[in-house]
């Protein structure tokens, strides 16, 4: 089954709506800290936040799926995963559905979304362009 993406406006929707619904960040803590992370606390949540792959060597989180379980990540619940553009968060739910999570979302265009004509993110798609809530960490 394909992970649909799922535009950033209809994750806050969905967790807002869903008690059980989850977002998970699989950026790396570097890209937690300097670049900031969703904020939840409006709807009474927190963002969970499990790198995909582990900075600064990148490679793949071996533990990924074991972490998704400590989160208390079950088979029932349904899953945002969230990177910096959509393309490790579609990755992460892939691993997640062939791991036993079958409810898995790609945030499209991530955190901070493509690049803009000037080669800055965050402007033009994503989490932080469609003025969802976020802090710096």
């Amino acid at each position: 089954m394909p992970v649909p993406d799922i535009s950033p406006q209809d994750t806050w929707a969905a967790l807002q709506a869903n008690p059980d619904a989850v977002l998970i960040d699989v950026r790396t803590d570097a890209e937690w800290n300097f670049v900031g992370v969703p904020d939840l606390s409006a709807l009474g949540k927190q963002v969970v936040l499990i790198p995909w792959q582990v900075f600064p060597g990148m490679q793949l989180n071996s533990h990924f799926t074991e972490h998704l379980r400590k989160a208390g990540v079950t088979a029932d619940s349904h899953v945002y995963y969230l990177c910096r553009s959509g393309a490790r968060s579609l990755a992460a739910g892939q691993a997640a559905q062939a791991a036993g999570f079958p409810h898995a979302y790609n945030v499209a265009d991530g955190f901070e979304g493509p690049v803009d004509s000037e080669g800055h993110r965050g402007q033009i798609a994503g989490w932080k362009a469609s003025a969802l809530p976020w802090r710096q960490r």
